[in-house]
């Protein structure tokens, strides 16, 4: 039987993901999707949850405005939201899944989530990113 991290990384490969990085003893992988607007999207599998994070810009320094308007988009989030890293300086998309009944479709989901959000909202995140 696999353990979550392989399994985690055998659905990226079925749903067509290359991985450009691999960390087995830190459980982390990393794929890319210029496509969808995927870059550098980190797979932590933090047992017992699967942890999915992309940066998506530098704070921009005061502009408290930005933020209201993240959390007004959070509602329309399928999967995922916007948070702040634990500085403060960068706002991320971060998704948590179960892992132990995680499985190819809600992996799926997740990722299309964010894709879907990059081809909505990208106009306002460019914006945002250059405040």
């Amino acid at each position: 039987m696999k353990n979550n991290f392989e399994k985690v990384k055998t659905y990226l490969v079925e749903l067509g993901h290359d991985i450009s990085m691999q960390d087995n003893e830190n459980q982390l992988l990393v794929i890319n999707d210029e496509r969808a607007g995927i870059y550098n999207l980190v797979f932590g599998c933090a047992d017992p949850i699967l942890i999915m994070e992309q940066n998506m810009f530098d704070v921009p320094k005061g502009n408290g405005s930005i933020f209201k308007e993240l959390l007004k988009k959070n509602r329309d989030i399928v999967h995922g939201a916007f948070v702040l890293n634990e500085t403060g300086d960068k706002v991320i998309f971060r998704d948590t899944l179960q892992l132990e009944s995680l499985d190819l479709n809600e992996l799926e989901g997740s990722i299309n989530s964010l894709s879907l959000l990059l081809s909505e909202y990208s106009e306002e995140l460019i914006k945002f990113s250059k405040n």
